[in-house]
């Protein structure tokens, strides 16, 4: 029997699938927004609402957390609903919520009071789009930041009126999914309730010569279902641009990506990389005191030199800043080469922490208060 207390979050009996996590004594279960509406655990008109604002035809994400014995079916919810908050994970470019491997996984483990959540979005994995051919307004990052917090929103996993735990929402993003959590409003959002971690922001306003190659080679990717001519360019492009991408990463992150660029329309893969070429949206909060970014020293799909260029002119903090040996997927740890893994291993550690110390700045953050006009040091940094 679910508490009256959590009755908000029984949606998260409506799985599709259940089962055992990546690593021991981690779970999971899969979701659909349309099997939820089909259940009766979700309002149907907020759901086509939500559907048709975003462009999207589904939405699907995983659940990830840590226990010792596999949850009776009646305690589910409660025990997801029991927690200090919600890390959710947002991945890149043709990949889907599986590319963060056992990611959630060590997140959880690390802090059993968190639960990661793990999203397809902007097209890719179960989260597609309607319109094959989509304007590069509804795929770009601002986009997929407004329907991911429509979407939080909507599944209630913030701290709801009423409720006496404190809650943090914990943002990861990953390269397209890193430079989403740049377009946040922090506006719509409690003093310490959210936190932002960008793997390998793909945000490129700082440099045209990524910028020109993101849109070049999207629109190229983009014509490729309309002329079956240039399925023979194809063949040249996705083996070199899927490479650069899963540089250093482990065979199954390649994988997926191979797997999910097959799956995806074309049209729906060549606007999203082009949107991110095209972005001139510099309307970017400089509120960063819950965030940090992460970078590879030799990552060719991020310029390193452009990207710190940017985040001096948008006033990131230098003690929020991370550049660590590494590729693109700097946190998965591939058998490119030994050195390479034993880099990448690292390089996962300091995102978990990173990930724990920014939760852990926004819950003490939330006990104290916010003190208008005081001179305190934030408690993210000590």
């Amino acid at each position: 029997m679910v508490s009256a207390m959590n009755a908000h979050l029984n949606w998260v009996a409506g799985y599709t699938r259940r089962g055992e996590g990546r690593l021991p004594n981690t779970w999971v279960a899969e979701y659909r927004l349309s099997d939820l509406v089909r259940k009766n655990l979700l309002p149907a008109d907020d759901v086509q609402h939500f559907l048709k604002e975003a462009g999207l035809v589904d939405f699907t994400w995983e659940i990830t957390w840590p226990d010792d014995f596999e949850m009776p079916e009646e305690m589910l919810v409660d025990r997801i609903a029991s927690t200090q908050g919600y890390v959710v994970f947002v991945h890149g470019w043709t990949g889907n919520f599986r590319i963060w491997e056992d990611l959630p996984g060590r997140v959880t483990l690390a802090n059993r009071q968190l639960v990661a959540i793990s999203l397809d979005h902007n097209g890719f994995g179960g989260s597609v789009f309607a319109d094959t051919t989509p304007e590069l307004e509804t795929c770009n990052p601002p986009a997929a930041m407004r329907t991911i917090q429509k979407w939080i929103d909507m599944m209630k996993i913030r701290r709801q009126t009423g409720e006496p735990r404190l809650k943090v929402i914990n943002l990861v993003g990953h390269s397209m999914g890193g430079a989403t959590l740049f377009y946040l409003n922090p506006l719509a959002w409690r003093y310490g309730e959210v936190t932002r971690m960008a793997l390998a922001p793909a945000l490129l306003l700082e440099d045209e010569s990524h910028r020109l190659f993101y849109t070049t080679l999207g629109l190229g990717i983009g014509i490729l279902h309309t002329l079956p001519i240039l399925t023979l360019v194809e063949r040249f492009i996705k083996p070199g641009m899927l490479g650069t991408l899963v540089a250093g990463a482990t065979d199954y992150v390649q994988q997926i990506h191979s797997t999910q660029y097959q799956q995806t329309p074309r049209g729906i893969t060549g606007a999203t990389f082009m949107a991110m070429g095209r972005l001139s949206n510099y309307e970017i909060a400089r509120n960063f005191d819950l965030m940090r970014v992460m970078l590879g020293h030799r990552d060719p799909l991020v310029g390193l030199f452009a990207m710190m260029d940017l985040l001096g002119k948008l006033e990131f903090p230098a003690a929020n800043l991370h550049v660590v040996p590494g590729t693109h997927y700097m946190f998965s740890v591939g058998r490119e080469t030994p050195l390479n893994a034993y880099q990448h291993a690292q390089n996962r550690e300091l995102v978990v922490e990173d990930i724990l110390e920014l939760h852990e700045a926004a819950v003490a953050m939330q006990k104290k208060g916010q003190i208008v006009g005081s001179r305190h040091k934030h408690p993210a940094r000590g």
